[in-house]
């Protein structure tokens, strides 16, 4: 049997989910909690084999908890289950430690594939995503938009401002020091040649990177 845990916050995607898996037969729903601390409790204290994760959790974001997953259980396999579209956030996913990544648009059957797959020791994406990743992965590929630019973490913070948290807020959420975050902060506008919060939460919503 497969165990799984899966975080998302919405109770109907939870319950949609149990059910679907269940009646694969190869599951075993280990619990569905709707926010990241909850998620990394159980995950902590229970043998997982795959955890599906969605992107906007209401106390974390799923960037955060997938790196707290990956440095803690890197044997738990992750895939990113999210409203944004694949070409959004695949690439981010993967390069962060998830084995895969499939928008909540996609058919029931194709999460179960997706999920055995993972289990398994492989990895899922889209044929579409798979070609854009060899492409960027190409020496010398430019990044085609400026978040792109970012690193792992830097993204984790700019996802946090756009979402309206202080540097404060980030810091604690995060267990990073203040001035951490603000040097963090300050790279984030520097290689997106932003100027202010505003901006970056601007950029976010047009670019679809906050729900």
């Amino acid at each position: 049997m497969i165990r799984i845990v899966i975080i998302d916050d919405h109770p109907i995607v939870r319950h949609g989910l149990q059910d679907l898996l269940r009646e694969a037969g190869d599951f075993e729903v280990v619990a569905a909690l709707g926010t990241g601390h909850e998620g990394l409790a159980k995950v902590r204290s229970h043998p997982v084999d795959v955890v599906a994760l969605d992107i906007g959790l209401p106390d974390q974001n799923g960037f955060e908890v997938l790196r707290q997953i990956h440095a803690e259980r890197p044997e738990v396999k992750v895939l990113m289950v999210s409203v944004h579209p694949e070409e959004r956030f695949a690439l981010r996913a993967l390069q962060a430690g998830a084995a895969g990544y499939l928008a909540k648009t996609s058919v029931a059957e194709e999460l179960v594939i997706a999920l055995r797959r993972i289990a398994g020791g492989g990895r899922y994406i889209t044929s579409e995503v798979a070609a854009r990743l060899a492409e960027d992965l190409s020496q010398g590929k430019p990044a085609r938009l400026p978040h792109e630019r970012l690193s792992p973490r830097e993204f984790e913070v700019f996802l946090a401002i756009a979402g309206g948290l202080t540097v404060g807020e980030i810091a604690a959420r995060m267990h990073l020091s203040v001035k951490t975050v603000s040097t963090h902060r300050a790279h984030i506008i520097e290689k997106m040649a932003l100027r202010t919060n505003a901006d970056l939460m601007r950029y976010a919503m047009e670019n679809q990177l906050v729900a």
